[in-house]
């Protein structure tokens, strides 16, 4: 179970190429969100070294971040980025749930979501310039993307409902124990306070954890649940929220 739940994790967070899954079920899914961070080391590894490389060559700060977040999308296939757009489309179209959910199930991004990407964005490689500047842009970066997929678990506890019947959102939704979310927090908190400065370790995970919570939270007041765009959704915040705790 748990090799099948590495290979479903690597294969649908990065772009990295595993055998497929040999079965897919609910625990294989729930066990893929728990090591989304496990998946996500090697695009922290590259973000971490096109910051240090940039760093040794002299590059402005904010090229470095801009380099280094551009390779974790392309390293993701943008699908968390994809994710974000469609959701901020969702939740800016309508009151009315089916209607919410059609925008997002299309898939083309309207000027909610476009504005939304290119917020996050900024606000992304704006603090992560920041942290470059504080001299531990390094540890900020890894943190960043490792955490953000920590959220997944969170997403996925049991309780969390799905929007859809069908889809990515139905196979995990709830499919994570509360106890083993928690689990990851606890992890991801102690390693990042070993990374940083222990304090601004522990408020970026928890700021990271927080913005993705109030995501989550709308999104299952205006939607029902969590689809697999909610989902991108909240890691790319996540993201966001480490980087600017991580910022000075």
């Amino acid at each position: 179970m748990i090799a099948d739940a590495l290979k479903m994790a690597v294969g649908t967070l990065t772009t990295v190429r595993v055998p497929a899954p040999g079965v897919i079920d609910r625990r294989v899914a729930g066990g893929a969100m728990v090591l989304g961070p496990l998946a996500a080391v090697p695009l922290a590894a590259v973000a971490a070294l096109i910051v240090f490389l940039g760093e040794v060559i002299g590059l402005p700060a904010f090229a470095s971040a801009a380099l280094a977040l551009g390779a974790v999308a392309l390293g993701s296939r943008g699908l968390h980025l994809d994710g974000l757009a469609d959701t901020a489309d969702g939740l800016g179209a309508s009151y009315d749930r089916a209607r919410a959910l059609e925008v997002m199930r299309r898939g083309d991004s309207g000027p909610t979501g476009i504005a939304t990407l290119v917020l996050t964005l900024l606000v992304q490689t704006g603090a992560l310039a920041g942290a470059i500047s504080a001299g531990h842009g390094v540890a900020a970066v890894a943190v960043a993307v490792v955490a953000g997929r920590g959220v997944l678990s969170l997403c996925c506890a049991r309780g969390v409902p799905s929007a859809r019947p069908e889809g990515l959102g139905a196979t995990v939704a709830g499919s994570v124990p509360v106890w083993t979310a928690a689990v990851v927090f606890a992890v991801l908190a102690g390693a990042a306070a070993l990374a940083l400065p222990w304090w601004q370790g522990l408020a970026a995970v928890a700021l990271g954890y927080l913005a993705a919570s109030a995501l989550l939270a709308r999104c299952v007041q205006r939607l029902g649940g969590v689809t697999g765009d909610v989902l991108g959704g909240c890691v790319e915040v996540a993201v966001a929220g480490v980087l600017l705790a991580s910022s000075f």
